[in-house]
């Protein structure tokens, strides 16, 4: 069977490895009228894991552009670039999927942001609103989180500490002293967790702001949801650990996936979580539903904090300021504080 031209895009962040390559590859392998960018800081992994997928799916419309989100620079790059793309079909479906976790000591973005914040969330943030002037509707936009975002869920990982946008992105200025005393290791899977519950706040957040503002309508929906791939060993998010944390990640955790999941933990693998992420991009059912989480292969609910608006909404004005988001970048509202643009 010939390859069939493509007819609508999927931009995948980090879509060169783990969750984001399996989640292009089950599209491409279901689907392949879906023109798929992977959005790689690395261009080179980018363009072999899309010679990998076209190889095993059959479909050849399948590639990678660059993307660093920790470069708001970078960032801008894209958009203007994807913009440029006479050839690419109408952008249906935008996958904020690349993430990282840093245990070894605070780093910076090239913004200064601290890194977790600036790539986990802050890359994401500005992505999405340079990108919503060209969804052509309905379309869909997925964030990736984890359930890590979730005290109450028995993950092993320290609840997260939401102290406000701008005491995340710059935690040397406003320094939290619960984390006095604690090791970069501690204080670093925090940051983590933290970015993980802005995930879910943006998700929602975005979702209220499109319906409000009439982007989104039952006719034409612009969904915005969240996706938690629950935990899979083997994938880089260990990469910043040590030795040992490593070892467990990648070598001993694998086997006993299986049996976890018949125990109710919520554990997968990057295969069968990749395949998930791509129904909530593709599911027909799912056209519409918005401002849902998803957790594996079900909807559930996000913690409590996640729900709180006015936290949202402190995440996302002040989000717009850090990133210098003006009102000439996105179709939404922007407020006068923002300057980008």
């Amino acid at each position: 069977m010939g390859a069939k031209t493509a007819e609508k895009t999927v931009v995948v962040t980090g879509g060169n490895a783990g969750l984001g390559y399996e989640c292009a590859r089950a599209v491409s392998a279901s689907d392949p009228t879906w023109q798929i960018v992977l959005a790689c800081r690395d261009v080179g992994k980018g363009e072999s894991a899309a010679l990998a997928i076209a190889k095993t799916t059959g479909s050849p419309n399948v590639e990678a552009m660059a993307l660093d989100l920790a470069s708001l620079a970078s960032v801008r790059s894209f958009r203007r670039e994807l913009a440029s793309r006479e050839d690419l079909p109408p952008l249906k479906a935008l996958v904020c999927n690349a993430g990282l976790q840093v245990v070894s000591g605070t780093t910076r973005t090239m913004d200064g942001f601290e890194t977790t914040f600036g790539v986990n969330h802050l890359g994401h943030f500005l992505l999405v609103n340079l990108l919503l002037g060209q969804l052509a509707a309905p379309a869909r936009i997925v964030f990736v989180s984890s359930g890590t975002h979730d005290p109450k869920r028995k993950t092993g990982m320290p609840a997260p500490r939401y102290r406000g946008a701008e005491a995340l992105a710059y935690p040397e200025r406003q320094s939290d002293p619960e984390e006095e005393g604690e090791g970069p290791g501690l204080a670093g899977r925090r940051r983590y967790t933290v970015s993980k519950l802005c995930n879910v706040m943006c998700a929602y957040e975005l979702d209220g702001r499109l319906m409000a503002e009439g982007l989104s309508t039952p006719e034409a929906p612009i969904d915005s949801n969240v996706f938690d791939p629950g935990a899979m060993p083997k994938t880089g998010l260990a990469r910043d650990w040590g030795a040992a944390g490593r070892l467990v990640w990648n070598g001993l955790l694998p086997p006993l996936v299986p049996a976890l999941r018949r125990l109710g933990v919520p554990f997968s693998t990057v295969e069968s979580s990749g395949r998930a992420l791509a129904r909530v991009v593709m599911e027909p059912s799912l056209g519409g539903v918005s401002g849902r989480y998803f957790e594996i292969d079900k909807e559930s609910r996000s913690s409590r904090e996640s729900h709180d608006r006015s936290k949202a909404e402190e995440l996302w004005e002040t989000s717009a300021v850090l990133v210098g988001l003006g009102p000439r970048e996105t179709p939404l509202r922007v407020a006068a504080t923002a300057s980008g643009g």
